[in-house]
């Protein structure tokens, strides 16, 4: 079961809020309480420079405004020289934000002028590049889509995976041996993926259940308390999703590995790998196999394609025999 969401907006408050867990924008507000109401739409940041000396016609004000060294002194000059304009004109598109570094401050008129339009002023003592990298990464990870999906992700030599089946497959005890054997858990039962970039998923566990895994015939265990720090992990990238279902002597198995299966989360494919299930099969042994193989193929070797290759030139070797 997978249910997705996107946010469409966060407010300055809520910006805040976020990165002040670890001050890392090292951010004062100048306006008021009420500016901080103003909502962001996008995760892209604009300088104004172009804007201030009165080029509109590509303002990107839906943007949050990011006043650099240049654009503040070029703003002082502005105003010194009173033609402020420019700056009005400025104040009358709906401006969501503007943040300036370097622990510069904005002249009192553009402070009154913001004040006036709703527009929150925010200073950080940060240089700028630095200030530009962190805000735009904290928005992008506000904004990207998430989902929550039933299944078990573990960290198998450090291979992200994704574990999913009907319940009762045996999601969870697989999982519990893979820990004993050495690797780590992430998330059990409900595991949370964010959509990074459009291309990384990046799974981790509800906060409730962090770490906890549920074994029928047992209960809820603790991993973190049972094996220690080193059996678990906060999250993950999903680098490949294992499908466990109950053997069905019907159905046909891909037993050579030359049909690549994808398995789709928030629009990004996944390798996907479907292993039956039945009594004597150690499926453990067959995910840290899986993994191993993934590790492989990313380094450029195929096993599937490889035996393939060898078939065929023995075949046109044993062809080669039989005309002579």
């Amino acid at each position: 079961m997978e249910h997705s969401e996107k946010s469409k907006c966060i407010t300055i408050e809520r910006l805040l809020e976020i990165a002040g867990k670890d001050d890392l924008l090292r951010i004062r507000v100048l306006t008021s309480e009420k500016t901080l109401k103003k909502e962001i739409t996008t995760y892209d940041i604009n300088r104004p420079g172009l804007a201030l000396a009165g080029e509109y016609d590509y303002f990107d004000y839906e943007k949050i405004q990011l006043f650099g060294r240049g654009e503040h002194k070029f703003l002082e000059k502005i105003i010194s020289s009173g033609k402020t304009e420019n700056i009005e004109k400025f104040f009358s598109y709906n401006v969501n934000c503007c943040i300036f570094s370097h622990g510069n401050i904005p002249p009192k008129m553009f402070i009154d002028l913001a004040e006036k339009s709703n527009v929150p002023i925010l200073v950080s003592t940060l240089k700028t590049s630095i200030l530009s990298t962190r805000l735009v990464k904290i928005l992008e990870d506000a904004f990207s889509p998430r989902t929550s999906i039933h299944g078990v992700l573990v960290e198998v030599f450090g291979v992200g995976i994704l574990i999913i089946g009907k319940s009762g497959v045996g999601k969870s005890e697989c999982a519990l041996e893979l820990v004993e054997r050495g690797h780590r858990l992430v998330a059990d039962d409900v595991v949370d993926v964010q959509c990074i970039s459009g291309t990384l998923l990046i799974g981790s566990g509800a906060r409730l259940i962090r770490h906890h895994m549920e074994i029928r015939g047992l209960g809820i265990i603790n991993i973190n308390h049972l094996f220690g720090v080193g059996a678990i992990r906060d999250k993950k990238q999903i680098q490949l999703v294992v499908s466990l279902e109950d053997w069905d002597p019907k159905k046909e198995y891909d037993r050579l590995g030359f049909e690549d299966q994808t398995y789709t989360i928030l629009g990004v494919e996944v390798p996907l790998i479907t292993i039956p299930v039945r009594p004597g099969r150690n499926i453990p042994i067959l995910i840290e196999t899986a993994a191993m193989n993934y590790r492989l193929r990313k380094m450029g070797y195929n096993s599937a394609k490889e035996f393939n290759k060898k078939l065929m030139n023995w075949i046109e070797e044993e062809k080669k025999k039989s005309k002579e």
